[in-house]
């Protein structure tokens, strides 16, 4: 019965908790431990809906992202732990999220948005220390009547003042 007197079936609903992005991230770490493939990041939304974003040095394949998937669910309990996995590379136009892609880069065109709202176009030379290097050309006015002029830049930048890198696709 319920508080009413009356005999109308009671709803009983399971709460299941939302899995953890570091819980994720220690099952796919043993995994990743054995090769080169590394984790970008981990994304897990209401209804745990996980999104685990897969990469490495040489390029990803569909064979990878399969089998950290598989890793990954073998060590979670669908009966205590209901969940969407999806593996999947990070794409060429998402935003670099940790210092390992800046680094896979290297030598490639990069569109780069500081913090302070600067943007910036140019070849990614080198990562260091948590500092991006960036080889910048722009075109500035000469003097009277010469035109303008190619300026080349050395731009050193930490990584905790970049709000946005991604890749420049050309065609």
């Amino acid at each position: 019965m319920n508080s009413r007197g009356d005999k109308s079936p009671l709803f009983l609903f399971q709460y299941f908790d939302m899995i953890s992005a570091d819980k994720i991230r220690q099952i796919a770490d043993v995994k990743l431990a054995e090769g080169s493939n590394y984790l970008v990041d981990v994304i897990v939304k209401p209804g745990n809906k996980i999104n685990v974003l897969l990469d490495n040095d040489a390029g990803i394949s569909i064979v990878d992202c399969i089998a950290l998937s598989r890793y990954i669910e073998s060590n979670l309990d669908r009966d205590i732990e209901d969940f969407e996995l999806n593996v999947m590379s990070p794409g060429l136009t998402e935003p670099f999220k940790i210092a390992r892609q800046y680094q896979k880069n290297i030598g490639k065109q990069v569109d780069l948005v500081t913090k302070d709202g600067k943007k910036m176009t140019g070849k990614l030379l080198s990562i260091k220390a948590d500092q991006v290097e960036l080889e910048t050309r722009t075109k500035e006015r000469g003097e009277k009547n010469k035109g303008k002029k190619l300026v080349v830049s050395i731009i050193k930048i930490n990584l905790d003042q970049i709000k946005e890198t991604k890749l420049v696709l050309s065609f």
